[in-house]
C-alpha cells in the first residue's frame, strides 16, 4: 500500500489542486478523485507552451485577451472532468468533481460595481459555467459579495465550493446562506456543497503576527481552527440529514515552514471530507516510504494548548488580515493570467 493509498483508507478524499492533464492522470492513479483550477495554475500550464495550439485557435475565432483565458480554462477542466466522471457516477453525485473558480476580477480593489451588483455578477456567471455539467464545482470565495450569491446558486442545484474561508465566521455565513437556497430546490436528492478552510496560511500568520505562542502552540492554530469547523460541520449537516455529504475542503495543505514534514496536514487531517493537495505535496507524500496513516482529524491538542491559542489570537483579526492578502492573491493571477495571453498573442502571431 502506497502512502497516499494508507491515506485514502482511512476516510480522506484525495483531490488535486491542479488541472494539468498530465498530473491529474498521474494523480488517479494515485487515488484522487477530484480537482481544483485557479488562474494561477492555468497560467503555469500556458507558460509551458503546451496549449499553444489551443491559444492560437482560441484567437482564430476573434476572442479577447478575457475571454480566451476563461475559454482555455473551461477546457482544462473539461478534460479534467471527463477522468473524474466515472467517480462521480460510481458515487451517485457524492464526489468527483472539478472546481471552477469565477472571475476573481471581481474583489479586485478597483472593481466599480457595489456588493450587491458583484453578487449578481456571481449568481450570472455561476449559473453560465455550471450549465450543462455533472461533476463541475462552482468555486465561489467567503466574501461580502460571494457569501450574497450564495443562496440564489444553491436555489439553482449549483454544486458550490465556498473558498478563501479562515474562520468560523465566515464558515457559518457561509453554510446558512447555502442552506437557505437549496431547501428551496424541490429535492435534495443531487445537492453538493463543500466549504475550503485553508490552513497552512493561518500558521504563516500566527508566526508572524502572534510570536508569543509556545512551541506546542505555535504551528498548531491552523489545525485547530480547520478541526473545530469539521466538527461543527459534521453535527449540523448530520441534523439537517442530506443524501449527500456536505464536506470541509481542508486546502492549503502544503508545508511553508521547511523545518516541518511534507505531509504535516496531510497526517493531521487524515480520517474525513476532502484533501485538496498541491502536486508536489502529493509527489513528497509518495516518497515516504513505509508511511501508514490512521485517523486523526477529531484529534485536538491538550486544553492547555487550546487555552493558550484561544487568549493569545484573535481571529477576527486574523480573518481580517488574511482575507486582505488572501484577496490580492486571489485578483492579480487573473491579471497576470491575461496579460500572458496577452504576450502569447503577440509571439503566436509572430
Amino acid at each position: 500500500m502506497t502512502p497516499l493509498e494508507s491515506l485514502i483508507a482511512t476516510g480522506t478524499k484525495l483531490w488535486l489542486d491542479s488541472i494539468d492533464p498530465d498530473l491529474v492522470i498521474e494523480n488517479r492513479r494515485f487515488g484522487a478523485t477530484g480537482a481544483t483550477s485557479n488562474p494561477i495554475i492555468v497560467a503555469d500550464l500556458i507558460k509551458t507552451g503546451r496549449f499553444d495550439g489551443k491559444l492560437a485557435e482560441l484567437m482564430q475565432q476573434g476572442l479577447d485577451d478575457h475571454a480566451v483565458a476563461w475559454a482555455v480554462t473551461d477546457h482544462l477542466v473539461r478534460e479534467a472532468q471527463q477522468v473524474f466522471l466515472p467517480v462521480h457516477e460510481e458515487t451517485a453525485g457524492n464526489d468527483g468533481y472539478v472546481s471552477f473558480e469565477l472571475d476573481p476580477l471581481l474583489e479586485d480593489a478597483s472593481c466599480p460595481l457595489t456588493t450587491a451588483q458583484r453578487a449578481e455578477q456571481y449568481i450570472a456567471l455561476g449559473k453560465k459555467w455550471s450549465a450543462g455539467h455533472r461533476n463541475r464545482m462552482i468555486k465561489i470565495p467567503a466574501t461580502p459579495a460571494g457569501l450574497a450569491s450564495l443562496t440564489e446558486l444553491a436555489a439553482a442545484g449549483v454544486p458550490l465550493n465556498v473558498t478563501l474561508i479562515f474562520s468560523e465566521r465566515q464558515y457559518h455565513a457561509a453554510r446558512e446562506a447555502v442552506l437557505a437556497g437549496a431547501r428551496r430546490l424541490p429535492n435534495l436528492l443531487k445537492f453538493k456543497s463543500v466549504y475550503s478552510i485553508f490552513v497552512s496560511r493561518i500558521d504563516v500568520y500566527t508566526k508572524q503576527h502572534v510570536p508569543q505562542l509556545s512551541p506546542a502552540a505555535q504551528g498548531q492554530v491552523g489545525l485547530v481552527n480547520v478541526k473545530r469547523i469539521w466538527r461543527d460541520n459534521e453535527v449540523f449537516w448530520r441534523d439537517v440529514n442530506l443524501p449527500l455529504k456536505q464536506e470541509i475542503v481542508f486546502a492549503s495543505t502544503g508545508t511553508k515552514d521547511p523545518a516541518d514534514s511534507p505531509d504535516k496536514y496531510v497526517a493531521a487531517l487524515a480520517g474525513s471530507d476532502i484533501q485538496t493537495n498541491p502536486p508536489g505535496t502529493n509527489a513528497a507524500v509518495q516518497k515516504l516510504a513505509g508511511r501508514r496513516y490512521t485517523p486523526a482529524v477529531a484529534e485536538l491538542p491538550p486544553e492547555a494548548v487550546l487555552a493558550e491559542i484561544d487568549t493569545h489570537v484573535d481571529f477576527a483579526r486574523m480573518e481580517q488580515v488574511l482575507m486582505e492578502e488572501g484577496l490580492k492573491k486571489f485578483a492579480d493571477p487573473q491579471k497576470a493570467l491575461q496579460q500572458l495571453i496577452a504576450d502569447k498573442r503577440k509571439s503566436l502571431r509572430g
